[in-house]
C-alpha cells in the first residue's frame, strides 16, 4: 500500500486530542484544573490547512475550555468535547458533510480511536500511540503525540496537493 497516495485524496482530518494534540500529560494545579500542552507547530499546520480550504474536526472524550479556546483561536469550527462514542459522532459528520472515506485522515492514539479510525480512508497514529491503534494504523508518524504528529500529517497532505506556503500566508497562530 503506497501511503503517499491515499494521503492526496485527504479533504478531511479528524484528530483526537489528548495524546495527539497534546502528549497526554495532564497538570493538575490546586483548584482542581486540569493543564494541557500544545505544540505550537502543530497550530501552525491546523491553520493553514483550514485556510487552504480542508476541513479539521476535533473529537475528544476530555472537555477543557483552554482546549476549546485555543482551538477556536485556531480557526477550527467543529469541536466536539466530552464524547463518549466518537464512532457516531465521525458518522454524524461524513454523513452531513458528504465526505467518501478516501477522503478522511483519523489520527488517535489509544483504544477509544480503534472504531472511529475504522470509518476513515487513512488511519494515523503518533509515535507513541498504543499497540492496538497501531496495529490498524496506515501510517504511524515518527513524532509524538503533542511533539509534531498533527504537523506532521498535515504537511504531507498539504505538499502532496500542492498547497504548501511561503512563510507570510499565515498570521498569528
Amino acid at each position: 500500500m503506497n501511503v503517499l497516495a491515499l494521503l492526496k485524496n485527504i479533504k478531511l482530518f479528524i484528530f483526537d486530542v489528548d495524546g495527539v494534540l497534546t502528549d497526554g500529560s495532564i497538570f493538575l494545579l490546586d483548584n482542581g484544573e486540569q493543564v494541557r500542552q500544545m505544540n505550537i507547530k502543530d497550530g501552525y499546520a491546523l491553520q493553514l490547512a483550514i485556510k487552504k480550504g480542508y476541513e479539521i474536526l476535533i473529537i475528544s472524550g476530555g472537555n477543557s475550555n483552554a482546549v476549546k479556546f485555543r482551538l477556536e483561536k485556531l480557526g477550527i469550527q467543529h469541536i466536539f468535547l466530552a464524547v463518549t462514542d466518537k464512532k457516531e459522532i465521525v458518522l454524524n459528520f461524513i454523513t452531513k458533510h458528504n465526505f467518501k472515506k478516501e477522503e478522511i485522515l483519523y489520527m488517535g492514539d489509544d483504544v477509544p480511536d480503534v472504531l472511529p479510525m475504522k470509518e476513515a480512508g487513512v488511519a494515523c497514529v503518533p509515535a507513541d500511540a498504543v499497540a492496538e491503534v497501531k496495529s490498524i494504523a496506515h501510517y504511524i508518524s515518527p513524532m509524538s503525540g503533542g511533539k509534531g504528529c498533527v504537523r506532521d500529517v498535515i504537511e504531507k497532505v498539504l505538499k502532496l496537493n500542492g498547497h504548501w506556503h511561503e512563510a507570510n500566508e499565515i498570521s498569528s497562530i
